[in-house]
């Protein structure tokens, strides 16, 4: 597997902290993603996995510590200028407009990320409709582009969203458990076009995950959140084959 520590940094949290009451989501949470790594993080529920993701993307601010992309600081953006810079966001339900196509959702994006939306203009008038139909080739979903969005079984809204979150050409993918909700004959073919899609579009990814036969496929690097903390990070055959993750996060 290629070593992709030597590639550009492209995010980096440094010295996160965050509590909720009595709950530890981060405490001086240390963690970097590198360009062309898709970095799994796994951990028990309530480890604050989640939470690293919307720090990143402006949801949440920390107590302490930063959040850096591409050098520049951006722990204080809101999650618009957040997304402008090059992080997009998947969440684990699809954000689509379920009464609308599935490319009348790709040129809405498109309107949003060329800022020239306008209420009283035809959808059909945007200019990047070849590039949103392109885009919805890229994840397998061409066949459904005519289809209204609250048609399509759950692995294909899962790929839209992601196509609509490439349509705003981001460098980085941030996704909270990808194939949650697919069904267990799916998942593996949604992931497979899904990261297929992020590496033929030049994305670097982020993805919180429990399935661990996802992580060791689909992961470059893996990240063990617990207790607020990073207890371990390193390449798939040899983090999901560490005695202490086996017994504490794993199971079994």
């Amino acid at each position: 597997m290629t070593d992709h520590t030597q590639s550009p940094l492209l995010l980096r949290a440094e010295g996160l902290k965050l509590r909720f009451g009595g709950i530890i989501a981060a405490d001086g949470i240390n963690l970097s993603l590198h360009e062309g790594e898709h970095l799994a993080i796994i951990g028990p529920n309530g480890a604050g996995k989640t939470t690293f993701l919307n720090i990143c993307t402006g949801y949440l601010r920390p107590q302490a510590g930063s959040v850096a992309f591409e050098g520049r600081e951006i722990t204080a953006r809101p999650p618009r200028d957040i997304t402008r810079l090059g992080i997009a966001r998947a969440f684990q339900i699809p954000q689509l407009f379920v009464e609308h196509t599935v490319l009348e959702n790709m040129l809405l994006a498109a309107a949003v990320r060329e800022r020239h939306w306008n209420p009283l203009r035809a959808l059909g008038a945007i200019p990047q409709r070849r590039e949103m139909e392109d885009l919805l080739d890229l994840v397998g979903c061409a066949d459904v582009r005519d289809r209204a969005a609250s048609e399509l079984p759950e692995g294909k809204r899962k790929l839209v969203d992601i196509a609509i979150a490439l349509a705003l050409k981001p460098r980085v993918m941030l996704m909270d458990e990808p194939t949650s909700g697919v069904a267990s004959a799916d998942k593996f073919e949604v992931m497979e076009t899904l990261v297929n899609a992020l590496r033929r579009a030049g994305v670097s990814s982020v993805f919180v995950e429990h399935d661990m036969e996802m992580v060791s496929r689909y992961a470059t690097r893996v990240a063990v959140w617990a207790q607020g903390i990073i207890q371990m990070t390193g390449k798939p055959d040899v983090v999901l084959n560490d005695a202490d993750v086996i017994r504490n996060v794993i199971g079994g």
